[in-house]
């Protein structure tokens, strides 16, 4: 082998090695996005979780407390407004619901 042939041979194999070196490092930087982004699902989780009890607990009252009311005999003002109170809690009880469901698929994606 020449000298020239030499030089080629080891800049070709330096070229090689740097892009194996390349390789692996963007394989452990793509590990350590992935841990973070797992990280970072698990506390919109968990945010989630505490958003949905904060909201549920009193909206169940809410709920409540408008399903009664209409059960009594009410002026048709009154009445009026106790079934839009009904009607915006159970809005707000289905969008608890569909946190419920963005939680799940949160903690889904990481398995």
């Amino acid at each position: 082998m020449t000298k020239p042939d030499r030089q080629a041979a080891a800049i070709s194999s330096q070229v090689d090695s740097a892009e194996n070196n390349s390789t692996q490092i963007d394989v452990e930087e793509l590990r350590a996005l992935v841990v973070d982004y797992e990280a970072r699902i698990d506390e919109v989780a968990k945010l989630i979780a505490r958003v949905r009890h904060e909201i549920n607990n009193p909206l169940a009252g809410v709920l409540g407390q408008a399903q009664l009311l209409l059960r009594e005999e009410l002026n048709e003002k009154a009445r009026k407004r106790a079934q839009t109170i009904e009607e915006l809690a159970i809005r707000l009880r289905d969008i608890v619901g569909q946190l419920r469901q963005v939680q799940r698929q949160s903690k889904g994606s990481q398995t």
